[in-house]
């Protein structure tokens, strides 16, 4: 009688998995371009002669008083654009959770493993280094906990790394997951002064937006008034608007109604709206919220040193940069440890080292925590502006280091993989036991 096989870590998932993830990768991969354009220039001009007029057009208010509504343009990116980001990011989860190859369990494990210990190990890096600064200081323990999508693929494209779908698919669903416990460490623990009336009507035009996109019904001018008018509700009372946009995505099906063909008929609705909404998130919503919150006055040489003798800075640098690392791939070690699972053939550990890095890359949701943190008015905020983009080069220049050298192996082995002998268009790997 033959044993059962170990179980495989990072193992390869089906071809309409990796062809979808493969889409995925290429939308956030110029996002993340963008992302990086408009940080750069907001940082140029938020330094340069005209300094003022960035910071005028940041702060310069419009919108209505009623329910807080008069907020200003950097406002607005933080509360509403960000809502279509994390819209996107309940999609994917939900996508990937349902109907993905993370509804089975055994792949699913592995990656939100790694990202609660990517969420867990930096906030105990940062609390443990500021300890004794004050709890005014401690506010921004979750600023290290979330590994920005958009920048961490970008440098993947900028090192040309031909790494295995299955790897590419863990830090996508890393990033997904830990961005979904950071919006839920906001939610609970970052929250405004409550407002619970307007927080019950809000379920009123969430449970209508829910009941038709539940019969399928993709109108957009009966789903986009419900949307907003939940964003609204949810931003009036208290808690971050940002939230609105995971319960909605959440509630879009992602399995095709039985009507119109079930499972297999194709693409769903969350898949629908994911591929109409991903692209004005990576390439409009993101990037101007980093273009509103990445300006920083630097101060020259002074203004530097002061940033990086900032406990704040310190500890986000560690974090990001160590803790980040730590807790990732401590937390995959861990999960091969204690289920007897094994890398899959072709991998070796030091594949999960350049990813664990490049967890380290924090930038958008990070840039929101520390606003939360400690409000635009405190230097802390300027300083963990500064050690947020700092720790995230810092990281990403550790993994591109790390994922280079492997660039050569898989390149190589990529050639041999798009092998289709038999012509069905579907690779012959795909056809492979395991594969």
């Amino acid at each position: 009688m033959s044993l059962p096989s170990p179980r495989r870590v990072f193992a390869r998932g089906s071809y309409s998995e990796s062809v979808r993830i493969s889409e995925i990768l290429r939308s956030e991969t110029v996002g993340g371009a963008l992302l990086l354009a408009a940080t750069v220039i907001a940082l140029v001009w938020a330094n340069s002669p005209i300094a003022e007029s960035y910071f005028a057009l940041r702060d310069f208010k419009i919108g209505p008083e009623a329910w807080h509504l008069n907020l200003s343009l950097g406002g607005w990116a933080s509360d509403g654009l960000l809502a279509i980001f994390f819209f996107v990011a309940g999609l994917e989860l939900k996508r990937e959770f349902v109907a993905g190859d993370l509804r089975n369990p055994a792949r699913a494990v592995v990656p939100i493993t790694a990202a609660v210990g990517g969420v867990i190990v930096p906030a105990l890096f940062f609390v443990l280094i500021n300890l004794t600064a004050g709890p005014e200081v401690l506010k921004g323990w979750a600023i290290p906990t979330a590994t920005d999508i958009a920048f961490a693929l970008a440098v993947l494209a900028v090192i040309s790394t031909h790494l295995p779908s299955a790897l590419r698919t863990f830090l996508l669903t890393l990033a997904v997951v830990d961005d979904l416990i950071a919006i839920a460490i906001i939610a609970v623990f970052y929250p405004g002064e409550m407002h619970f009336g307007f927080l019950a009507l809000a379920a009123l035009p969430l449970l209508a937006f829910t009941w038709l996109v539940q019969k399928r019904i993709r109108s957009w001018y009966l789903l986009l008034p419900l949307a907003f008018a939940t964003w609204t509700l949810v931003h009036a009372s208290g808690v971050h608007a940002t939230v609105a946009g995971v319960l909605l995505g959440f509630a879009v099906p992602v399995i095709r109604s039985a009507k119109r063909g079930g499972p297999d008929a194709g693409p769903g609705l969350a898949e629908h709206f994911e591929h109409v909404v991903r692209p004005v998130s990576a390439g409009i919503a993101v990037p101007l919220f980093a273009f509103f919150s990445a300006g920083v006055a630097l101060g020259g040489v002074s203004g530097l040193k002061s940033a990086f003798t900032d406990s704040v800075a310190i500890g986000i640098i560690a974090a990001l940069v160590l803790g980040k690392f730590v807790g990732v791939f401590g937390a995959t070690w861990l999960v091969t440890k204690t289920t007897k699972a094994t890398l899959d053939d072709g991998l070796a550990w030091i594949d999960v080292v350049g990813l664990a890095l490049l967890a380290g890359v924090g930038f958008t949701v990070s840039l929101l925590i520390s606003e939360l943190s400690f409000g635009d008015d405190s230097p802390h905020y300027s300083h963990a502006k500064v050690a947020i983009l700092a720790g995230s080069l810092v990281a990403a220049l550790l993994a591109a280091v790390v994922l280079r050298s492997r660039n050569r192996h898989y390149r190589k082995l990529a050639e041999l993989e798009s092998l289709d002998d038999d012509g069905d268009g579907i690779p012959d790997v795909f056809h492979r036991p395991g594969g």
